[in-house]
């Protein structure tokens, strides 16, 4: 549908490497047909571990990067002008429904506010789809499974969860890895050796700790693995990190300067 991003899960099963017993907690979840609410940092490894766990239980996929102007029709579907006709096309959170598939919502709170209200009666017990626009009362497949994803340190007064919202899901908590966990993932994903990649992620644990002093959000691991990429690839280290790991950080220059001066520490 317009303004959505949607992706099929891969024939190959996605990398993740368990942080805790966050596996286990999705898989229960999923045998009960509880929707799931994962909450963390952006590029923690959220996605990532969906489409792994929807490789896991064999199902397909339904990936939605959600935006301002993401609306419930995007979701449910519209009546659209095909050869003359005027035919209903089911959106993809409808064809998650329908073919018992798992529907994620990326960063739900981008949303407006109506696609909230579309989630309610497929949050509890009825697990129904009301689609006004054809009449039809879509009873989800005993398969389907709604993910939602948010970062809770982007809430504000205007995006945000109600806790009635909230409450509808068993919610699981997304950090950054630990050093022992995100050094294998780094190198891994980047094809950097893990002595070469483990200063990339003690600089990265460095970036986080400032967090909500000179900035507002800690580095995440997809940019430490865009960093070791380049490194991997040929790039000097120096011109790696800034343009990975400092310059999409911030744009104020006196912070920039202190990153500067924080690698020559962390890294020489």
């Amino acid at each position: 549908m317009d303004g959505t991003q949607i992706s099929m899960g891969a024939a190959a099963a996605p990398y993740y490497l368990p942080q805790g017993d966050e596996v286990q907690v999705f898989q229960a979840a999923a045998a009960r047909r509880l929707p799931v609410l994962l909450k963390g940092p952006t590029g923690c490894g959220k996605t990532r571990f969906v489409a792994a766990m929807a490789h896991r239980l064999g199902r397909p996929l339904y990936t939605v990067a959600c935006h301002d102007d993401l609306s419930a029709a995007d979701l449910i579907g519209r009546w659209l002008l095909k050869g003359g006709e005027t035919v209903w096309v089911d959106g993809p959170l409808t064809r998650a429904v329908r073919q018992g598939a798992i529907c994620y919502l990326d960063e739900v709170v981008e949303a407006r506010k109506d696609v909230t209200v579309v989630l309610h009666p497929l949050t509890d017990d009825r697990r129904i789809l009301p689609i006004d626009r054809t009449g039809e009362e879509l009873q989800a497949h005993p398969d389907f499974l709604l993910v939602a994803s948010y970062n809770p340190g982007y809430q504000n007064i205007l995006k945000t969860l109600k806790p009635s919202t909230r409450q509808r899901f068993v919610a699981l908590e997304f950090g950054f890895p630990r050093p022992e966990h995100e050094i294998p993932v780094v190198a891994r994903e980047s094809g950097l050796a893990e002595d070469r990649v483990q200063p990339l992620v003690r600089l990265a644990g460095k970036l986080r700790a400032m967090k909500g002093q000179d900035l507002e959000e800690g580095i995440s691991t997809r940019l430490v693995v865009y960093c070791a990429g380049l490194v991997a690839g040929g790039m000097p280290v120096e011109r790696a990190i800034r343009v990975a790991m400092i310059e999409p950080l911030t744009d104020d220059p006196d912070v920039k300067a202190g990153l500067h001066d924080l690698v020559t520490a962390v890294i020489g």
